[in-house]
């Protein structure tokens, strides 16, 4: 009897254990920060021969025609801009790829977008290509722009990109 008594007991323990882990599980993933935290190879301090790994729930594309590394939540893949860029990368490079994942856009457009989604998720995260390049315009970006194949003074898309 009094070892039934004992193994009961450690049941309990075993359970209430499980629904503590369960609780700080969900605690921390509440408490987690929704920041965009993108990452961009020059940002840190990796050295071209190293490792470069992708955190879980993350997504590396490449950006621009030297092809800067940037890590994005992929959440913000579902965002009309990132849906508008992925349709342009499709046109540009078709579906077969050699590698990562290219974004047909300048590397200061697209640190614009990613300041704009970290600023405010929830009122940027709408906007789609047009919008952000208007908006990006407006504000004055010159790092997007070129001397050639301008429309409208600003161009934020690689004129021509190479796979």
């Amino acid at each position: 009897m009094a070892s039934a008594v004992k193994r009961v007991e450690k049941i309990r323990q075993i359970v209430r254990l499980k629904q503590v882990m369960q609780r700080w599980k969900t605690m921390s993933v509440s408490l987690r920060p929704r920041s965009i935290r993108s990452f961009s190879d020059s940002d840190s301090d990796c050295t071209s021969g190293s490792i470069r790994r992708t955190p879980s729930g993350f997504l590396a594309v490449y950006v621009g025609a030297d092809r800067r590394r940037f890590v994005i939540p992929t959440r913000l893949l579902n965002l009309p801009i990132f849906v508008a860029l992925l349709n342009k990368a499709e046109e540009e490079f078709g579906l077969r790829s050699s590698g990562g994942l290219v974004l047909p856009c300048e590397v200061g457009f697209f640190k614009e977008v990613l300041r704009f989604l970290e600023k405010d998720e929830a009122k940027y995260g709408g906007l789609g290509l047009d919008e952000f390049v208007k908006m990006v315009s407006e504000v004055g970006f010159d790092s997007c722009r070129e001397t050639r194949n301008v429309v409208n003074g600003f161009t934020p898309l690689l004129q021509k990109a190479r796979v």
